[in-house]
C-alpha cells in the first residue's frame, strides 16, 4: 500500500466532476454534484477558518445527502474522523461527543438537541451543522496549539462487538484507498451509470463500504436514511438491476409481502452479510424468484468482508453449499479454535474463528463468532459464542432457537435474548413478529414448536409479540432494545 495514492488525494477527484450531473437522491429529489462539491469545501474552509486545519473531528454520519457532502468535505482532507452513531437518543449522542473528545464536530442541524448543545460547549468544541442549504459554522470552540498534520490519519468506527464489547476501531486511510483501488470500476470516473440504492448506515464498515464501490468511484446514488420495502421494489422495477445488495432482515420482508415475480425479474444475485440468514429463508427466496441469495461474512475490525460467496463458486457448489459465506478472499486466513482450550480445530468443528485480514496487517483476530470451516474452505457462520445463554448449566444459543422458531408459518421474525433469574441464572426469552394476515398462534403452540426441534431448556420463558422487531442500524437484531421489551413489559 506504500505506493498508492492517498484517499484524500482519490477523493480529491469528486471535486472536480461536471457540477450540472446528479450525484445524490434522496426523498425523490436529486442534488448535483455541483452542490456536493460547494457544501464539501465550505466545511474545508469553516475547519480552516476556526484553526481546526488538522484535528480530528468527530462526525454523527446519517443518511443524507447533506452528511454525504459532509464527508467527501472530510475525506478530501488528511484528517482522522471518528464516526459517531447516528441512531440513538440524543442523550446518547451527547455521550458520545463527551467521550470522544474530538476538538471538532459535524452534525446534521437537526442533532443540535438541547442536550448536543450541552456537551459541546461543556467540550468547548468547534460545531459544523449540515443541512439543505449548506454548512454553517455555529461554535468556534478551544483547538489544541501546534496541530499539525496527522501521517496516519484513520476512520473511527464502531464496530459491532465481533471481537468484544463494541468499541470505536480506527481504520487507516490508506486501507480505504486500497479498497478503492482493487475495485472492478474504474477509480472515481464520473459515470452514467444507473444510481446505486444505498440503504446501510455510512457510518459503518459496510456502509464506507458499498460507497467506496459506488459513490465514491463516480456512480450516482439513492440515498435511504433506512430500507423500505417499497422504494426498493420501485428502484428495483424501473432500473432493473442484475444485482443487489439487501439486509438480511429485507429478505422475510420479501417474501412476507409476496412480490411478484415479474418485479425481481432482473435480479440474478442478492449479496447479503449484514447478519445471519436463515437456510430455509434463503432456499425459499432463491425458488421463488430464481435469484441467487450470495452470503459474505466481514466485520469492521477486518476492514470490511473476509469471506465471500461470489457468483462463480456458486455457479460451481450451487445448493450443496447452502447457508455458507463463501470462501475467504485473497490474502485472509481463517482458523477455528476450540472455546475452551484454544487449540485449533480440524475441518466441520465448530468453534471461534479467528482471522488474519491483509488490509489490517499480518496478526491473527480473535472473534466471538460460532463457525465451522468445512473440508471445501466454506465457512459457516453459527452464532456468538458471548451470547449464549446459560441456563441452570445449560448453553441455549439465541440463533438456534431464532431459527427453529421462524420455521413457525406464522412467525416472520424472532428475536432472543437472555433474561436474569434467581435459580436457573438466565432464562431466554423470545420477541415475535407474526405475519401479516395469518392465523394467530398462541403461546402453547409455540411452545409446542420450539419442543418438537429443540430440547426442552430451549423453550422460552418469556414472551412478547411486537408489530416491528427492532432492528439497529446494520438491520442486525437490537438485542438491547429487545431486553428493554421485557424489562419495561
Amino acid at each position: 500500500m506504500n505506493d498508492q495514492p492517498k484517499f484524500s488525494e482519490l477523493c480529491s477527484k469528486l471535486l472536480s466532476f461536471d457540477p450540472c450531473g446528479n450525484a445524490v437522491q434522496f426523498e425523490g429529489e436529486w442534488r448535483t454534484w455541483g452542490w456536493v462539491q460547494d457544501l464539501a469545501r465550505k466545511i474545508g474552509e469553516h475547519l480552516a477558518n476556526s484553526g481546526a486545519n488538522h484535528v480530528p473531528v468527530s462526525f454523527v454520519a446519517r443518511n443524507h445527502p447533506a452528511a454525504l457532502a459532509g464527508l467527501v468535505g472530510l475525506i478530501t482532507q488528511d484528517r482522522t474522523i471518528r464516526m459517531i452513531y447516528a441512531f440513538q437518543s440524543p442523550a446518547a449522542i451527547a455521550a458520545s461527543i463527551a467521550k470522544l473528545a474530538s476538538p471538532a464536530l459535524v452534525l446534521m442541524e437537526g442533532d443540535l438537541t438541547p442536550e448536543v448543545v450541552t456537551a459541546i460547549e461543556a467540550a468547548d468544541v468547534t460545531c459544523i451543522a449540515l443541512s439543505d442549504d449548506g454548512a454553517t459554522l455555529v461554535r468556534r470552540g478551544h483547538i489544541p496549539a501546534n496541530s499539525s498534520p496527522d501521517p496516519s490519519p484513520t476512520i473511527d468506527i464502531l464496530t459491532s462487538g465481533t471481537t468484544g464489547s463494541p468499541k470505536q476501531y480506527p481504520i487507516s486511510h490508506a486501507v480505504f484507498a486500497h479498497m478503492m483501488i482493487n475495485q472492478n470500476t474504474p477509480v472515481l470516473q464520473q459515470n452514467s451509470a444507473p444510481p446505486f440504492l444505498m440503504a446501510f448506515p455510512f457510518g459503518n464498515i459496510a456502509g464506507l463500504s458499498m460507497l467506496i464501490g459506488s459513490f465514491l468511484q463516480g456512480q450516482p446514488i439513492m440515498l435511504l436514511d433506512r430500507f423500505s420495502l417499497d422504494v426498493w421494489r420501485d428502484y428495483v422495477v424501473r432500473y432493473r438491476p442484475a444485482s443487489v445488495g439487501l439486509p438480511s432482515a429485507a429478505v422475510p420482508m420479501i417474501l412476507n409481502a409476496k412480490l411478484s415475480k415479474d418485479d425481481l425479474a432482473s435480479v440474478k444475485y442478492v449479496t447479503t452479510g449484514a447478519a445471519p440468514l436463515d437456510v430455509e429463508l434463503q432456499k425459499a427466496f432463491q425458488d421463488t424468484y430464481g435469484a441467487r441469495i450470495l452470503l459474505v461474512y466481514g466485520a469492521t475490525e477486518f476492514g470490511g468482508p473476509v469471506t465471500a460467496m461470489t457468483p462463480a463458486l456458486d455457479a460451481e457448489w450451487g445448493d450443496t453449499k447452502l447457508g455458507s459465506s463463501g470462501r475467504a478472499l485473497p490474502g485472509v486466513k481463517l482458523r477455528v479454535c476450540d472455546q475452551e482450550t484454544g487449540d485449533i480445530l480440524p475441518a466441520d468443528e465448530i468453534g471461534l474463528l479467528e482471522v488474519v485480514s491483509p488490509r489490517i496487517g499480518t496478526d491473527w483476530i480473535q472473534t466471538s463468532d460460532l463457525v465451522r470451516i468445512d473440508a471445501d474452505g466454506f465457512l459457516y457462520c453459527i452464532g456468538r459464542a458471548d451470547g449464549a445463554i446459560m441456563r441452570g448449566g445449560f448453553k441455549v444459543l439465541p440463533e438456534t432457537l431464532e431459527q427453529v422458531l421462524r420455521q413457525h408459518p406464522a412467525v416472520a421474525f424472532a428475536g432472543v435474548v437472555g433474561i436474569e433469574d434467581r435459580v436457573l441464572h438466565q432464562v431466554p426469552g423470545a420477541v415475535i413478529q407474526f405475519t401479516p394476515q395469518t392465523v394467530l398462534p398462541d403461546i402453547a403452540e409455540l411452545e409446542g414448536h420450539v419442543r418438537a426441534h429443540l430440547p426442552s431448556p430451549y423453550v422460552p420463558a418469556r414472551w412478547q409479540v411486537v408489530e416491528t422487531m427492532p432492528l439497529n442500524s446494520a438491520y442486525k437484531i437490537d438485542r438491547a432494545a429487545l431486553r428493554n421489551l421485557f424489562l419495561t413489559g
